[in-house]
């Protein structure tokens, strides 16, 4: 893709990549969506950043480097990730603070959900350094808009404490909630995770999203405990976002005229 490609605007704003790239700022920290699975989902906007910044820093460089290879884009990548978030935080302080601009990625999504872009988000506003979003995907909003439960209200708890112990303590904390509840989850505790929110939460609706935008996407709504009993001899496996009625949720997910 070279960087004159879709020369034109929209309502005024340029979306030809060298325009883009031109726009970016110096000491500005950049916050990038990327994608969670198709990469048709990375913007224009986004891949001017990532192509444009003096720095990249990123969850996991190699995973990051192959991305950008794919749109022909080459870059000296810095790690950032919850391992050496604190050096690297001060490190990339450093460049903003001597005039670099800064573009951040996770894995996939949204940089400082559920993962340590929050700590230099926090840095940033801190030294007065400006700090903007490049929307992108998120697993969290493909989840919950897609779950067929209320959107007016929700609250995102991202992965739960891996000691039984203490996640059902949160989900107890969790369960008078009347809205929507959204939590990340991995493979190996996802059918562990529906059988505790069963016993704490009760029977309610639920929706595991599965894969969201990849080849083997999959999205399954029914009660706890039939996501449960599905999950614990289907061996699904890759990322899941899992998403639970409230407290005071009255509705069903059944086709109208099912059941």
């Amino acid at each position: 893709m070279s960087a004159n490609s879709g020369s034109r605007e929209e309502g005024g704003i340029p979306t030809d990549r060298a325009e883009l790239i031109r726009q970016i700022t110096g000491g500005t920290l950049y916050l990038v969506g990327t994608p969670i699975g198709h990469l048709g989902d990375l913007s224009a906007r986004a891949l001017a950043v990532l192509e444009g910044a003096d720095v990249v820093a990123a969850e996991d460089t190699r995973h990051t480097g192959r991305m950008l290879a794919q749109f022909g884009i080459h870059r000296q990548l810095e790690s950032y990730h919850e391992q050496n978030k604190e050096t690297a935080t001060r490190r990339l302080m450093e460049h903003l603070g001597e005039g670099r601009s800064v573009a951040v990625v996770s894995d996939a999504g949204t940089p400082g959900l559920s993962d340590p872009g929050f700590t230099l988000v926090r840095a940033a506003v801190a030294d007065g350094v400006p700090v903007i979003s490049v929307p992108g995907p998120s697993a969290l909003l493909a989840a919950l808009t897609a779950s067929g439960l209320p959107t007016d209200a929700f609250t995102f708890t991202g992965f739960l404490p891996t000691r039984k112990g203490k996640r059902r303590r949160l989900l107890e904390s969790l369960a008078g909630l009347p809205h929507t509840l959204v939590f990340y989850e991995s493979p190996h505790r996802v059918v562990s995770t529906l059988m505790m929110m069963e016993e704490v939460f009760g029977d309610r609706w639920a929706v595991v999203c599965r894969e969201l935008t990849k080849k083997f996407e999959e999205i399954r709504r029914g009660r706890l405990s039939e996501l449960a009993s599905f999950y614990e001899t289907s061996g699904a496996k890759g990322e899941f976002t899992l998403v639970v009625a409230g407290a005071a949720f009255e509705g069903t997910l059944l086709p109208d005229g099912a059941g």
